[in-house]
């Protein structure tokens, strides 16, 4: 039976290992374990059928949906799924074309009247101020009956990130797991939780924090990636091997936080950072190594420690960013 590992579909299809554990966990696709084999592995039913859900994410298509899809035989639920989907996507064009149609309108008036300021355009020329401000839309030459509901909609799928929180991550001292190869995210965060469960560090130190990051980023000259794993730790805690303790600096972040599976997100962070008037990045992008200093932090790991899968599907996780300020 021809197989492949959950690297080599990584790798293959472009997707993370950690997205491939997310799919498998919420019921999207199924791994096999040969026997004299110590890591998961894919038929090719199953990579046809990875092909198929990153068609669909790529389509707008949640995960949620695309379950309902594939276990689904009945066309009719597929097509309700579509039509919903395509009726949000007509609201953001609808709305979209609003925008464009008021700000070629400005770029017009502006363009006849060079002096005049934007505060009296806007205040005075055909109503548009209180066309943006008010709770309806009327007709101007431009699409009617819209209401400021749907503009506001159109605007909080398509803008930059809303929720981004700017924190403090305290100093500390951190016992790391560190693993490159086959599922490394698995490995080095089952040595983390197992070190968490018999050192009943939960008790020790209720306000432990979960912090990971890849490493190296994104492959080694083996072909694999690594991932490494913290908890953080009683200064004169002592760590077993093959565990390290660390120093963790510290540091000021932006702050994202994510339903475990939206990785994507991170691209979005990155730009609401690049954006930002009063923060810059403050990590380095040539280290690749380990991440360019990005981590993230699994919320709630207190909570989530004695639970067999201590990455539930209702897991959520921030994305951590470094910065400073300008």
């Amino acid at each position: 039976m021809n197989t492949n590992t959950i690297t080599q579909v990584s790798k293959r299809l472009g997707i993370s290992t950690r997205m491939l554990r997310y799919y498998e966990q919420i019921g999207l696709i199924h791994s096999k374990r040969l026997e004299g084999y110590a890591y998961r592995v894919y038929d090719m039913e199953t990579i046809t059928k990875l092909k198929q859900i990153l068609l669909l994410r790529k389509l707008r298509i949640s995960a949620k949906q695309i379950k309902v899809i594939l276990l689904n035989q009945n066309a009719m639920k597929t097509i309700q799924i579509f039509q919903q989907n395509i009726s949000e996507i007509d609201e953001e064009i609808t709305a979209l074309s609003t925008i464009k149609d008021i700000l070629l309108h400005f770029v017009q008036k502006l363009s006849d009247e060079t002096n005049i300021p934007l505060v009296e355009l806007i205040e005075n020329t055909d109503g548009i101020g209180g066309i943006i401000e008010s709770l309806n839309l009327v007709s101007i030459n431009f699409k009617e009956d819209q209401t400021m509901k749907n503009l506001k909609k159109a605007d909080e799928k398509l803008s930059t990130l809303k929720d981004v929180r700017i924190i403090y991550l305290p100093p500390a001292t951190v016992a790391a797991a560190h693993h490159i190869g086959d599922d490394p995210e698995t490995h080095s965060n089952y040595l983390i939780d197992e070190f968490v469960r018999n050192s009943k560090l939960e008790q020790i130190k209720p306000d432990l924090r979960h912090y990971g990051f890849n490493h190296p980023n994104p492959v080694d000259e083996t072909g694999f990636h690594g991932y490494e794993s913290w908890v953080t730790i009683p200064d004169d805690f002592e760590v077993p091997q093959p565990l390290i303790k660390k120093k963790f600096k510290g540091g000021l972040y932006a702050a994202h936080m994510i339903p475990f599976g939206n990785f994507d997100e991170w691209e979005d962070l990155a730009k609401w950072v690049h954006e930002n008037e009063l923060y810059e990045f403050a990590g380095d992008w040539s280290d690749q190594e380990h991440m360019c200093g990005l981590m993230d932090e699994h919320i709630n790991y207190y909570s989530h420690i004695h639970l067999k899968n201590t990455e539930p599907e209702t897991m959520q996780i921030d994305l951590l960013m470094p910065i400073q300020e300008k």
